[in-house]
């Protein structure tokens, strides 16, 4: 009956691209696919299966590393609505200016800044368009070349630390792991720092070439009359980033967990809101409303995903998975490369989160028939997976943007000054797939 499984796996598509809720997708079709087998097919599905059910829900509820998830997002909410971003852009700029390009140059590093404190890529690209986007057009930047650069740099809360996507990913490789691998959260955290910031080098890199060779597409900057002086530079700067060591820093350096961190991570954002003198009562529900959306969003989809993952390893699913691909002749590299890209095309269409929550659970142990390390794998996925979000037509960052850009920006000029850095994105993934050994330990 493991053809059930595939038959769950391809309705479960189906219906999403159709428009339904993800959540109650996956738990809605196990739930009615588990009654029918139970009644008529009682020898490969039985209502003890289901008993399984109510005590994996409550080691889902009660993991200690996914109490990070509510607190990263409060930490990133708290950050986004402090005012520190326009701080940072502005003070950034006035630091580049007579640069060719220094705008943009501002706008990448504030967007590695802030990408590494709030880890939600929504919110980043949200915040850099309503800021930088107006004043780089108003200075004369190209709407593609401007609209490119924000939309790339607001994407690097997928890849850089503290990141939601790699709390859940790293979750959900242990948890799918048949051979009982366990990819601990700062692990993953360690591993993927170094390519996020080789990513901001890229595109900094890529930036003053274009200032270089189109400079006026990408002006310089007047000199301000004043610069900033060190205690505006200190108090722009030095607070985030002080906020951020203190996170990574603590689970780096082995003094605290990721949860723990995260907790460190959530008070320190208060604390800088109200050194801002930004934090009010108001303020404070608006964040702890919206971080109460965004947590039971993610557990309710997760939630489904554990009754799907158990219905459909139940009727063997995974284990067919497994044979067809020990007959299929695959070598290990063709493998992964037909799995980014089937994760990479869903990325289109579906979010980071749901794709981590469906897919992950049913390829981990595939990657295990290949012995791959997952650690590495979960890197590979996390760049994937930002890579699609960059990719036109169906981006979700360029939507993001386009939703809070002037009328002046067209779609197309969105989708065309993205383009140079999904090619980034694409060569330096290849570089990881090539040379495993430069960035996993």
């Amino acid at each position: 009956m493991a053809y059930v499984a595939l038959i769950m796996f391809f309705l479960l598509f189906v219906l999403i691209l159709k428009g339904y809720p993800v959540a109650f997708t996956l738990g809605g079709i196990a739930t009615a696919v588990g009654i029918y087998m139970m009644y008529v097919h009682p020898e490969y599905f039985q209502a003890r299966d289901f008993h399984l059910l109510g005590s994996r829900m409550m080691g889902v509820m009660s993991n200690y590393v996914l109490m990070a998830v509510p607190l990263f997002i409060f930490m990133g909410i708290t950050l986004e609505r402090s005012g520190l971003a326009r701080d940072m852009l502005t003070t950034m700029a006035a630091l580049m200016a007579g640069i060719p390009g220094g705008l943009a140059i501002s706008v990448v590093m504030v967007g590695a800044l802030l990408a590494a404190s709030t880890g939600i890529v929504g919110a980043t690209v949200v915040t850099m368009g309503m800021i930088s986007l107006p004043t780089m057009l108003e200075k004369g930047y190209s709407p593609s070349f401007a609209s490119g650069t924000i939309a790339a740099s607001g994407t690097l809360g997928q890849i850089i630390p503290p990141s939601i996507v790699l709390v859940i990913l790293a979750d959900s490789l242990s948890n799918a792991s048949r051979s009982g691998q366990q990819i601990d959260v700062g692990g993953l955290f360690a591993v993927a720092l170094l390519p996020g910031l080789v990513l901001v080098a890229l595109y900094i890199l890529y930036v003053i070439a274009y200032a270089y060779f189109r400079p006026q597409q990408a002006p310089s900057l007047a000199r301000p009359a004043n610069r900033p002086g060190l205690k505006r530079t200190l108090r722009a700067f030095i607070l985030p980033l002080g906020l951020i060591l203190a996170v990574l820093g603590s689970i780096f350096a082995g003094i605290a967990s990721p949860t723990e961190a995260a907790a460190i991570g959530a008070l320190g954002a208060l604390t800088l809101t109200l050194f801002e003198g930004t934090l009010s009562y108001s303020m404070l529900r608006e964040v702890g409303q919206e971080t109460a959306q965004l947590t039971a969003m993610i557990f309710f989809i997760l939630l489904g995903a554990t009754t799907f993952t158990l219905l459909f390893r139940t009727l063997g699913g995974d284990d067919l998975l497994i044979h067809g691909l020990q007959t299929s002749g695959l070598s290990a590299t063709q493998f992964l490369i037909v799995a980014l890209i089937v994760m990479f095309l869903l990325g289109f269409f579906i979010d980071f989160i749901e794709i981590i929550f469906i897919l992950v659970p049913i390829m981990t142990p595939l990657f295990e028939v290949y012995d791959m390390n997952l650690l590495w794998v979960g890197l590979l996925i996390a760049v994937n997976l930002q890579t699609s979000f960059l990719t036109p037509p169906f981006g979700f960052s360029l939507f993001y943007l386009k939703g809070v850009a002037p009328p002046s920006v067209r779609t197309g000029d969105i989708y065309f000054g993205i383009i140079p850095f999904v090619v980034i994105q694409l060569l330096f993934l290849s570089i990881i797939i090539a040379f495993p050994q430069w960035f996993i330990p």
